[in-house]
């Protein structure tokens, strides 16, 4: 009896296809939740496998069951892996000979490499169907880059589309920058920020620059506000659950002698936990409500809801990690102390069912730290590690489908 490959030696064979995959995705890039052009790439890539596929309705989703094919005593598992599609509004400044033929846009996050690492995954599981307890559930999503595509995946019935619920979800982010190439990082419990949008408002009453006591200046109001704010971060939260603000734009008036009616402040507030991500909106809110107050003025606060915290399971964090060091070795993890800052729509997910979310680099020069990061128009991808998620991604619903089918 012929062995059957290991997930590596499956993944590495089939790379260079993985790979023309990613730079035909790379030169094609599209943006926000209609990629009809990814989507057919998906669903080329995708034709000659055993699966069940289906798109979505309101966006340009894919989401294909794998069916395992071993013997499970009782309820099946089910496993999702996920891969997001969409680009960003960058222009790209790389040289690479597969550069974006769009104007405009560009594969500056790397989400061209997950696509063709889930396919890869996909491919991975296939061949080793017999060894597969469970199902898996292979998640193609559009508008990551602040469309909430997850959500609307969610929505639109993602986590029963094999018939059972979802147990565990797993997904992986390249990187251009910050570890070497090839180097895993991750940690168990929050990994990335809560990204809520802050918009204000200051109602005052406009007037000529020289008489600015008979109007209801707002410019500086919305300038004391964004100190009050500052003030109230190193004075109202504890260091140990932090919170980031950064003011973004502040825009107000038309010319130097006229006193505008408003001002408008536009900011992004980031956080690491529900309780102090609920606590923020409420502090900020007053703050803003409160500084136009005392100089009688108003002020309109309005925070809408984004992306929520990505949390690891740490459980499924350890199961994730355990897989990684026995493919490539400890040599290749790095431990992640804190958090980072960014956000991520896979939250959504793991919002309902647990998971882990890792990184891994994709930097293409020696040293990590000149290199430019993603969403630079310079950001450049080494595609070589897309056969090294495809593995991993595939093993770990090989591994965990196991343990969860053998749990009393």
């Amino acid at each position: 009896m012929t062995p059957v490959p290991s997930s590596t030696e499956i993944a590495r064979r089939i790379g260079p296809d993985l790979v023309a995959l990613r730079r035909r995705l790379h030169r094609a890039p599209e943006i926000g939740l209609d990629l009809p052009d990814t989507q057919a790439a998906v669903l080329e890539a995708l034709a000659d496998l055993d699966l069940e596929v289906s798109t979505g309705r309101g966006l340009s989703s894919v989401v294909a069951v794998l069916r395992g094919g071993a013997p499970c005593d009782g309820e099946r598992p089910v496993v999702l892996l996920r891969g997001d599609m969409d680009a960003l509004p960058v222009a790209e400044e790389t040289d690479v000979p597969y550069r974006s033929e769009r104007a405009g846009v560009m594969h500056a996050c790397g989400h061209d490499l997950h696509v063709a690492a889930l396919v890869g995954a996909a491919r991975v599981l296939a061949e080793q169907r017999e060894r597969l307890v469970g199902d898996v559930v292979l998640m193609f999503q559009p508008g990551e880059e602040g469309e909430a595509g997850a959500r609307d995946m969610l929505a639109e019935g993602l986590l029963e589309a094999a018939g059972r619920r979802v147990d565990v979800a797993y997904a992986v982010h390249v990187t251009s920058a910050e570890h070497a190439r090839g180097t895993w990082w991750g940690r168990p419990g929050p990994i990335m920020a809560a990204a809520d949008e802050v918009h204000v408002v200051v109602r005052g009453r406009g007037g000529h620059g020289s008489a600015p006591d008979r109007a209801r200046d707002p410019v500086p109001v919305a300038c004391e506000t964004v100190l009050a704010w500052e003030v109230a971060l190193t004075r109202q939260f504890s260091v140990w659950d932090p919170v980031v603000l950064t003011v973004g734009a502040i825009a107000a008036g038309t010319k130097d002698n006229i006193i505008p009616d408003d001002a408008r402040i536009a900011a992004t507030l980031r956080t690491f936990s529900p309780a102090q991500r609920s606590r923020t909106h409420e502090v900020f809110t007053r703050v803003a409500r409160s500084v136009a107050e005392a100089h009688g003025l108003t002020a309109e606060v309005d925070i809408p809801v984004g992306y929520p915290v990505t949390v690891n399971d740490a459980t499924e964090f350890a199961a994730f990690r355990e897989v990684v060091v026995d493919l490539f070795g400890e040599d290749r993890w790095a431990d992640m102390p804190h958090p980072e800052a960014g956000s991520e729509d896979m939250s959504f997910v793991l919002e309902q069912v647990p998971g882990a979310y890792l990184f891994v680099s994709a930097c293409v020069p020696e040293d990590p730290q000149d290199a430019d990061d993603n969403h630079s128009p310079r950001a450049a991808f080494d595609d070589s590690v897309v056969p090294d998620v495809a593995a991993a991604l595939a093993e770990a619903a090989l591994v965990r489908s196991r343990s969860l089918a053998a749990r009393p």
